[in-house]
């Protein structure tokens, strides 16, 4: 008896490494996409506006589905004011104004959808004539640290300086809940350089809660952090115009569970990635005796939708020196390479130290991890391409690594399976 419990015993061990493999990429028991996501919506019917929004909410306010708002010009809540977005509701910016809402230190917003009634932020353009960039979008201001000098910002958006500064010392401060949230045709452009961003966030604490959060064609970033402490969960960033996620002034990150789908097309020339990150703007500004920028990124999914000649697939990811991040169990398709790393960085160990990728699928890549110096590549190459790092290189379509990979026609982006076809 006990010589069969043994082997018994040897069974189940030798078998639970092979169900205990790590899935790569976004995961869940079902398609978390569900019901809220949209990923056409230049041809979605939203009712005109009944209601405006304009100027300066210093008192509680609930915006509710009966009515549809238009934002119109920047609209401040202040004065420690909490905006409440009840499910379902639509709120349209204004193209002309440029309608953006900022949510100032000290106050909140709680908009809190549904995965039946997700609230939508959207231009007030009609269908058929949306673009990138037709209204401004939305910028949170905390109260969390960052690393510029003094303790304290703004950020570079034609804001009223009165209101629009962040930054501070309480890492958990709490400035809401973005939940079952969309966001989409953002990212207004404010003069020749500059443009607004999808979500900004500026110094905000880890009370505040994100999650399920799709933005679809910004015209500048879908998602960008200046200092802070954040976590995100459930994120879609789909055909933005520069940056999925960027961060930036030592923000201190988790992002798990979400996924960035890019289109060459959609992208700028000069440089657009899935993730940009580095520790300061202008190191003139920075105080360096503050934290540095650190992503921890797990089960996400890197996609370039489409390839082309014509030199707009970039690296998926790009990192200037003095940052952290750390990159697991994810999958990264379609790209030039999967991260490049500024020249100042080199091939130094106490610099490599800084930067892990551990169990990543690299799908359809030219690379793994490149120097813009390619005198340390082949450093880097010795580097990575280690056992250490678990990475996997394969050569799947999309049609074969995803469940349903056409994001006109219900998409589901887990794979079909955690099975490779080459391991490194």
């Amino acid at each position: 008896m006990k010589a069969k419990l043994l082997v018994i015993i040897i069974i189940l061990f030798s078998i639970i490494p092979l169900n205990a493999q790590q899935i790569k990429g976004i995961t869940s028991d079902t398609n978390w996409f569900g019901n809220w996501t949209n990923f056409t919506p230049a041809t979605t019917i939203y009712k005109e506006a009944t209601q405006i929004l304009t100027g300066t909410i210093d008192k509680d306010l609930k915006l509710t589905k009966n009515s549809t708002y238009k934002l119109i010009g920047t609209v401040y809540v202040t004065n420690k004011a909490v905006l409440t977005i009840e499910p379902g509701t639509v709120i349209r910016g204004d193209k002309e104004s440029c309608g953006t809402l900022v949510i100032t230190k000290g106050c909140k917003i709680i908009a809190e959808g549904t995965v039946t009634e997700p609230i939508v932020f959207t231009t007030n353009s009609s269908n058929l004539m949306r673009k990138p960039g037709d209204w401004g979008g939305i910028i949170i201001l905390g109260e969390a640290p960052i690393n510029k000098v003094g303790g304290v910002s703004f950020l570079d958006f034609n804001l009223d300086p009165t209101v629009s500064y962040y930054g501070g010392q309480d890492s958990n401060s709490n400035s809401g809940i973005l939940k079952y949230v969309r966001i989409e045709y953002s990212g207004h452009k404010i003069n020749a350089l500059k443009e607004l961003n999808g979500l900004s966030l500026g110094g905000v604490g880890n009370g505040t809660k994100f999650d399920f959060i799709q933005i679809s064609f910004s015209n500048d970033d879908s998602f960008e952090s200046y200092g802070g402490d954040v976590n995100f969960n459930h994120l879609i960033s789909y055909r933005a115009t520069d940056d999925d996620f960027d961060f930036t002034q030592g923000v201190q990150c988790t992002i798990s569970n979400s996924i960035a789908i890019r289109n060459p097309y959609s992208s700028d020339i000069s440089g657009s990635r899935c993730f940009e990150i580095d520790s300061f703007d202008k190191i003139e500004n920075a105080d360096v005796t503050k934290k540095l920028t650190k992503i921890t990124a797990n089960n996400m999914t890197l996609i370039n939708t489409e390839d082309n000649n014509q030199g707009l697939v970039r690296e998926a990811v790009y990192i200037k020196e003095k940052s952290y991040f750390n990159i697991n169990n994810s999958i990264i398709d379609g790209f030039t390479c999967c991260v490049l790393l500024e020249n100042k960085i080199g091939a130094f160990p106490s610099n490599l130290a800084k930067i892990n990728i551990q169990g990543i699928q690299v799908n359809r890549c030219g690379g793994v991890v490149l120097s813009e110096s390619p005198n340390y590549n082949a450093e880097l190459s010795n580097w990575y391409n280690s056992d250490t790092f678990s990475l996997e290189l394969t050569k799947q379509t999309n049609n074969e690594l995803f469940i349903q990979s056409d994001v006109k026609d219900s998409p589901d982006f887990r794979t079909k399976n955690t099975n490779s076809i080459v391991s490194k």
